[in-house]
Parts: structure tokens; C-alpha cells; sequence
């Protein structure tokens, strides 16, 4: 349902009154490309799908009994539905390749076998003149981008990096399994495309028992070990950051592994009934469906492993990859969950009109704006 305009404006002025405040804002950007906008929720699916069984996942009610025991058993399902998770190797096998001097930073790549299957490579990006241990932010990349998306391809909408080393964040970022220097050393080789290479992976994975998204997210966990041993970074105050494929492993991330302090989301707050109900999964690579999820819960639980850190969520009104009545299924059910914890303000989701599936400028600034409030570089 489209908040009205009278109502979007309250929640801006709210918001500028009060900044400590949940605010689930409305936005008109100056500029954007526009994107599909969502029609009835299952006019496109046939009659033979409508019945599917959805579930419906009970909100936790008992702040004590959610944090003691619900918490720890949602998290669990989660990590047996992701299949075999190989222990991670030792984070001092890690290579450092490179290092070249920016403008305000050192920009180091660096390498690592993630203790399976495959090489992964990496950037680190090092705020000149450090006074101590700074706050990381690990940059997760899109689908069909890569980390230099992150860091070093200036004019790739995704390039934030170099802008929060600047701020004094050291930020990180690996190529994923399909992406970038990884396309064509899969299970097929150069046999295979980087999307054939997707396909592979995800079959090879399933036969082993394992799930592509899981050994995705499980190469971020590693990262993560490694990010903890350096000497610049305060391995207590980590965040992370990411568009499309990359905004859903950041709060996957975040959901499964605590190291993660603080995330921002951008275009990739997707709820999946709603997703099925617009008939759009083709939105989404084959990577990151993990089997029985539907079983069990919808992504807010995924979400609500999150909580209380803070977490924003950036989207557009008109992306079909995330549509807008499951956005706002979600930020009603997360609201819920913050405020029953005591963090209310930790949760914000903004939606920016007339807006695709895109990363504005508006979102950047709300990006740094995020970190800066809780995840500050001079606490």
C-alpha cells in the first residue's frame, strides 16, 4: 500500500525533529531512472500456485525468552538450511599481493585459499594516518560486479570505498565466487561463462550438501577472521555494506555471524511471499535459493537476527527484485522487533519514489551518514 503524500511528509518532518526516532521515510530523489512498478500481488501467477503454503512466522512477543532461546534456534535452522559449512582455514595463511598509495589511503591486495575449492582475491583499503585500531567496513559487491566495482571503477555506481578510507574507514572487499578475477577458475574452468559458472557451482555445491549462498557468505566470514588479525582495524567495530546481491549478503551476514556491527542495505530489502506473489523470481540469480527455507520462515526472521544492531535499509519503490508491499510487510514486522528489544531508532528504511532498482547518490549519503552515527571513526 503507497504511504500518501501528507504521510510522507509527516515522516520526514518527524524524522528531522526527532533524528534519534524509527523512521520509515518516503523520499523524492532528484534524480532517478525509474523501474518497474508492481502490479496486484498474484494477478501474473496461475491459479495452480496461488495455494502454495507460506509461512507465517510468529513475531517474538518476550524480549528475554527471543535473546535466552528463539534467537539462538532461528539461527540455527538458518545455518542447517545453508548444508555443510567446512571449517574456515587459518587467517595468517593470508597473502598479502600488493600495495600501491592512493589519494588519502593505501590501497593493499591481498589473497587467500578459502580452505575448499578456490583462490580469493581481495583489496584493502587503509586511511592514511591513523591514530589507532579504526572501524572496517566490509563492501560487499553486486551480481556481475566485482570488488574493483567497490574500490577502484570510479564511475561504477557501487564506488564507495576510496570515499569511507577518506572518512577513516578501512574497507574491504573480495570478489565473490562467480565475480570478478574468479570468473573461470569454477568447477568448469574456461568451459564456463561467468553465469555458467554460477550454475555449476550451485549444482557442485548441492551435490556435496552444501548451498552456494552458504559458501558465499562463509568466504565473508572468512574475510571477516582475517579483518580481525590487522593491526589497523578495531576488530570490535565492523560493518558492512552492499547493493543487490550484495545488500542480501550483508544482512545474511549480519544474521548469521555477530561480527558484524552496523549494515546499510541497499536495493535488496526483499521479503519472498512478495516476491512470489509479483511472479518475479527470475529478479534473482539461482546463487542464493536455499532449499527448505520456505519451510520455516520469511526473510524477517533472517532479519530479526540482526537485531538490535542497527541496520538501515535503502530501496526503491519501483525494483522489482525487492517489491514495495513486502518492503512494507517488513519494515512493520521489524519495527516490531526492534522496539520490543529496546532499539527502536537501530532500524530506518527509507524508499525512494519513482526509483529502480539503482543506487543514488541520496543513498550514498545515507550510507555514510549511518556509519558515522554508529560506527564512528573517533568514538
Amino acid at each position: 500500500m503507497q504511504s500518501s503524500p501528507v504521510l510522507a511528509c509527516l515522516a520526514v518532518l518527524a524524522f528531522s525533529v526527532a533524528p534519534t526516532a524509527t523512521a520509515q521515510e518516503r523520499v523524492t530523489p532528484k534524480s532517478s531512472k525509474g523501474g518497474t512498478p508492481s502490479g496486484e500481488p498474484w494477478a501474473v501467477v496461475p491459479e495452480t500456485f496461488r495455494a502454495m503454503k507460506l509461512p507465517e512466522w510468529p513475531l517474538p512477543t518476550d524480549a528475554d525468552q527471543w535473546q535466552s532461546e528463539g534467537r539462538d534456534a532461528v539461527r540455527s535452522t538458518l545455518l542447517d538450511l545453508l548444508g555443510d559449512l567446512p571449517p574456515r582455514p587459518d587467517p595468517a595463511a593470508v597473502e598479502v599481493v600488493s600495495r600501491e598509495q592512493h589519494d588519502g589511503y593505501t590501497l593493499e591486495r591481498f589473497q587467500f585459499h578459502n580452505g575448499v575449492d578456490m583462490i580469493v582475491p581481495g583489496i584493502l583499503l587503509i586511511p592514511d594516518n591513523l591514530k589507532g585500531p579504526a572501524p572496517a567496513i566490509v563492501g560487499l559487491h553486486g551480481h556481475g560486479s566485482s570488488k574493483e566495482s567497490i574500490c577502484t571503477i570510479e564511475d561504477h555506481g557501487q564506488y564507495v570505498g576510496p570515499m569511507l578510507a577518506r572518512k577513516g574507514y578501512v574497507v574491504a572487499a573480495i570478489d565473490a565466487y562467480f565475480n570478478g578475477d574468479r570468473i573461470g577458475l569454477g568447477p568448469g574452468g574456461e568451459n564456463d561463462s561467468k553465469l555458467g559458472q554460477e550454475h555449476s557451482l550451485f549444482k557442485l555445491h548441492l551435490w556435496q550438501g552444501r548451498t552456494l549462498w552458504g559458501m558465499m557468505l562463509r568466504d565473508e566470514q572468512c574475510l571477516l577472521d582475517y579483518l580481525q588479525t590487522r593491526p589497523e582495524i578495531d576488530p570490535d567495530r565492523i560493518g558492512a555494506t552492499g547493493m543487490s546481491m550484495g545488500c542480501t549478503r550483508a544482512w545474511w551476514l549480519a544474521a548469521i555471524d555477530d561480527r558484524i556491527d552496523a549494515l546499510v542495505g541497499v536495493a535488496c530489502f526483499t521479503r519472498y511471499s512478495e516476491l512470489l506473489s509479483h511472479g518475479d523470481l527470475r529478479k534473482h540469480g539461482i546463487y542464493y535459493f536455499v532449499p527448505g527455507l520456505l519451510n520455516h520462515f520469511d526473510t524477517e526472521a533472517i532479519y530479526a537476527l540482526v537485531a538490535p544492531r542497527p541496520m538501515l535499509q535503502l530501496s526503491g519503490d519501483e525494483d522489482p527484485g525487492a517489491p514495495l508491499d513486502g518492503v512494507e510487510t517488513l519494515e512493520s514486522k521489524l519495527s516490531q522487533i526492534y522496539t520490543l528489544l529496546g532499539a527502536p531508532d537501530h532500524f530506518r528504511s527509507i524508499v525512494y519514489t519513482e526509483t529502480g532498482h539503482e543506487y543514488l547518490p541520496e543513498m550514498k549519503d545515507e550510507m555514510l551518514s549511518w556509519f558515522e552515527r554508529y560506527l564512528p571513526v573517533n568514538p
